[in-house]
């Protein structure tokens, strides 16, 4: 959740930032008014408290002076302005709560060195890693592959749900598996501890991330239940310590954890319909990282090296991204994006996002850590290492042959 005091205290130059990431103008001048009345309110409240307090004393001395009848009229006057203050009070507590409420649907304030732009034609690139593969022969799109192949089963996905389910089935499955145990596996080589976690969280733990209440659409509600099902591992992940002061954080927390995800994908319809790479059921397997403010910054490097190296040792070419402030997410103040080679788009398709949400998480989920006396919001970051599907995807186009095979990596024969 945004902070409310720097809003209120430099709210020109925080809306300005604000508006960058798409924030409507008549929402901030809705705020900006809530922090006006706010003002007056407290100002008002200020006024009565003072002059109840000058009246108190005016009480004690008519009395000591033995004029009851004028104590007794000052006293009915102290207790109307009391009155008055509480009533102010009630309405003060009003207008916060319609503060945190707007501030629960106010992204995240970009970092100030995220490219100015609006929308993912002004990502920045950073840099391309690996060499396009060249075929000599017609190359097939990887729907196209596993079907004939008898490894991705469109029409049962379809029979079993509806559209944009798959089943996996041969190869398919046994290789989806792989990639599971490999990213689980590489990401320990980096430090990260493997935790199993629900795949239904409440309310609370989705609004601890941000997805609730601004994208409740694109959530999978459990009917007459207090729980949705995630969409990403980042939500229970990061929602182990809310509402905790974490006692020792000299190192930073650092979690993997493999999970089916599940989204409506609203506001996506008519975009890759064909094959797997948009599913409302996938699997993926996600970074996330607890530290000190001072360290967030270099944890974000480790973490996009850590699932730039997954690719690299899959030998699939890809690309560093750094998103604009058009495209960065409701949650991220800086977002680096990894995206691999995909031959039958010809272009670079999204495979990761890794992402540094600051402190904006930490408020919203109240996660906080013991410096000395004091207690201080964490940096939560997160990101994925990597999405599973995608890189099959990835594999079964960059890997085919002319027989209409694909050849598998070699970091992976061993999971096969």
């Amino acid at each position: 959740m945004i902070d409310l005091k720097l809003l209120e205290n430099n709210f020109d130059e925080t809306a300005k930032k604000l508006t960058l990431k798409g924030v409507d103008k008549a929402l901030l001048e809705e705020i900006k008014k809530l922090f006006e009345n706010k003002k007056e309110l407290k100002k008002e409240i200020e006024n009565l408290q003072a002059k109840r307090n000058t009246l108190s004393k005016q009480i004690g001395i008519l009395m000591k002076e033995g004029k009851k009848d004028e104590a007794e009229k000052i006293k009915q006057e102290v207790s109307d302005i009391k009155k008055e203050i509480e009533t102010l009070n009630a309405k003060l507590k009003e207008i916060d709560e319609k503060l945190t409420q707007k501030a629960l649907i106010i992204p995240n304030i970009p970092d100030e060195d995220v490219p100015v732009g609006k929308d993912e034609n002004d990502n920045v690139e950073i840099k391309r890693v690996g060499e396009i593969p060249e075929f000599d022969f017609e190359i097939k799109p990887h729907d196209e592959l596993g079907e004939k192949l008898g490894w991705l089963d469109f029409k049962r996905g379809v029979k079993l749900a509806k559209s944009r389910f798959t089943v996996m089935k041969k190869d398919a499955a046994r290789l989806e598996r792989a990639l599971i145990n490999f990213f689980l596996d590489h990401n320990k080589e980096y430090g990260f501890e493997e935790v199993w976690v629900p795949l239904m969280v409440n309310e609370e733990t989705m609004t601890g991330t941000g997805q609730l209440p601004k994208f409740k659409e694109d959530l999978f509600k459990i009917e007459n239940e207090n729980l949705y099902l995630i969409p990403t591992a980042e939500v229970p992940l990061t929602n182990l310590f809310r509402d905790e002061i974490i006692q020792d954080l000299e190192k930073p927390i650092k979690l993997t954890a493999y999970t089916p995800c599940f989204r409506k994908e609203a506001g996506s319809y008519g975009k890759d319909t064909k094959g797997i790479i948009r599913q409302h059921q996938f699997d993926k397997v996600e970074l996330v990282a607890i530290t000190r403010p001072e360290e967030s910054d270099k944890m974000l490097e480790e973490m996009v090296e850590c699932a730039s190296s997954a690719l690299e040792k899959l030998g699939l070419p890809y690309r560093q991204v750094m998103l604009c402030t058009g495209d960065l997410g409701f949650s991220a103040a800086k977002t680096i994006d990894l995206e691999v080679w995909i031959p039958s788009q010809k272009k670079y398709r999204e495979i990761s996002s890794v992402s540094n949400t600051r402190d904006f998480q930490a408020r919203r989920a109240k996660i906080r850590f013991k410096d000395g006396k004091k207690n201080r919001l964490v940096h939560t970051l997160n990101g994925s290492s990597l999405a599973v599907g995608r890189t099959l995807v990835a594999i079964m186009e960059n890997y085919q042959t002319k027989k209409g095979n694909i050849k598998i990596p070699d970091v992976l024969r061993k999971y096969l």
